[in-house]
């Protein structure tokens, strides 16, 4: 998996950019058109989300981690592929897109290429918690119990019985915080 690319600038379009990386590669990685803008000639270091499909491996760079986990975000949503995911980035920011997840305002997210009402009010529907917290990694003991929700819920576990369980949990470390709520879903 590659997570990170660091090279020099080859080749600049609105949506994609050429690193040549030291050992001679070049890559081609999608970007938004907000990344695009940001990045000037000479050294690029981006962050990366690489999915690997039976016919192509693509790469897609951020160089705000925070419009990275927004992307990684979005394309977990049911019929929301990359590329509706990086028109969503190019679009909004991730301050932005917060807000209108947070407003639920569907006009705005309908003015996304690829993305009419149906596919809007879905992706409302389905990041109804999407806030800027969710894109601000925490510290401690919190960022534990974050991991620890975000795992119970890839389990099935439904948001309010993970906080439920969670609420009541004495450990600090994300694997003990899982088994004690694990213990706690499973009554």
């Amino acid at each position: 998996m590659i997570i990170a690319i660091h090279g020099r600038l080859e080749k600049k379009e609105p949506t994609h950019l050429h690193i040549a990386t030291p050992g001679g590669l070049v890559y081609e990685v999608f970007v938004s058109l907000h990344c695009s803008g940001a990045v000037t000639s000479g050294e690029v270091k981006l962050h990366t989300t690489q999915i690997v499909r039976e016919d192509a491996q693509q790469l897609y760079g951020f160089l705000d981690l925070n419009e990275k986990r927004m992307f990684d975000t979005l394309i977990k949503i049911n019929g929301v592929g990359p590329k509706v995911a990086m028109a969503i980035c190019s679009t909004f920011t991730p301050q932005s897109f917060a807000q209108v997840v947070q407003s639920r305002d569907v006009g705005m997210l309908k003015r996304v290429p690829g993305i009419g009402p149906k596919s809007a009010s879905r992706i409302l529907v389905e990041l109804g918690d999407f806030s800027l917290e969710t894109l601000h990694p925490e510290s401690g003991a919190s960022a534990a119990r974050s991991e620890a929700a975000l795992a119970l819920e890839s389990l099935g576990f439904k948001k309010e019985a993970v906080a439920k369980a969670l609420s009541g949990c004495t450990e600090s470390e994300t694997a003990a915080l899982i088994k004690e709520a694990l213990k706690k879903l499973s009554r």
